[in-house]
């Protein structure tokens, strides 16, 4: 049975944008339906039988789609169908000039949700500061060595704090419907840029390495990345070696009028944690 109600249901709940997200929206009073494989609301893509009793009760839905874009036209009807008037799709900065290899569920989440007769906002954020201290790059950034292909380009890397507050305003407030963000923090980079700020804050040393596409593939394979990560990694960089992403974006000031968080102030942050340690 479907019933209508005033939820914001958020998927990939656990992960970096959607655990803050859940907060700050619990903070602000609203019911939230925290989803993911392992969250307070079973979710999995791949399992359909699982998408209604989330969606039962939603009238928005936070999507973050599955890097594998088969399930996800079929879950937007099927949101739409259940009462869903909402949608504010998590995609990734020039993702339009990607290709096959990396971005094919946020692209499919874009166009299945324009596609829809709901309300919808895009979202589309440069690298997250995070990435450094929770995910891809703190391994490396422990062992005192990134080596990455960036060719030197830098990148307006952005605070996954300011995306979660975009993507509050964006599932709680009207006048967004039809929009494409794009989130940045207030200046670009280069990755050699920001390990020395990490460095610094962290009081470690540790060295940034520049690779050619080729040799990273190799390290990551040698890491044990199955190769359609690796390929995926590989896109993603060429997209920004290309410049697509190079440039600070106005998305967090649009939504929120205020300034983006800088990456020093994450640095000392995330350091203070212990993040590097």
């Amino acid at each position: 049975m479907t019933t209508h109600g005033n939820d914001i249901l958020v998927l990939g709940s656990t992960g970096k944008t959607g655990r803050r997200l859940v907060r700050r929206l619990r903070a602000e009073g609203r019911t939230v339906r925290p989803a993911s494989r392992s969250g307070e609301v079973p979710f999995d893509w791949f399992r359909p039988d699982t998408w209604q009793p989330a969606l039962d009760g939603a009238s928005a839905v936070y999507l973050v789609a599955p890097e594998d874009p088969a399930p996800v036209q079929g879950f937007v009807e099927q949101a739409e169908a259940s009462g869903v008037g909402r949608f504010v799709v998590l995609s990734g900065r020039g993702v339009e000039h990607v290709g096959e290899d990396f971005g094919r569920g946020m692209a499919a989440a874009e166009g299945a949700v324009r596609r829809s007769g709901a309300e919808w906002t895009i979202v589309r954020p440069n690298n997250f500061d995070q990435n450094f201290d929770e995910d891809l790059w703190l391994p490396p950034l422990r062992a005192g060595r990134l080596a990455l292909p960036t060719g030197g380009v830098p990148e307006p890397f952005v605070d996954v704090e300011d995306v979660a507050e975009v993507a509050a305003a964006l599932l709680t407030r009207d006048g967004h419907a039809g929009r494409v963000y794009e989130l940045s923090g207030p200046r670009a980079l280069t990755f050699g840029s920001a390990v020395a700020v990490i460095a610094r804050a962290s009081g470690r040393r540790i060295e940034h390495v520049e690779l050619t596409p080729q040799e990273y593939h190799a390290e990551l394979l040698a890491d044990g990345l199955p190769e359609a990560d690796a390929r995926g990694l590989g896109a993603m960089f060429a997209m920004m070696r290309a410049g697509h992403s190079a440039e600070p974006a106005d998305g967090v000031q649009r939504v929120l009028g205020r300034e983006p968080a800088d990456f020093a102030s994450y640095a000392a942050r995330a350091a203070a944690a212990g993040a590097w340690s």
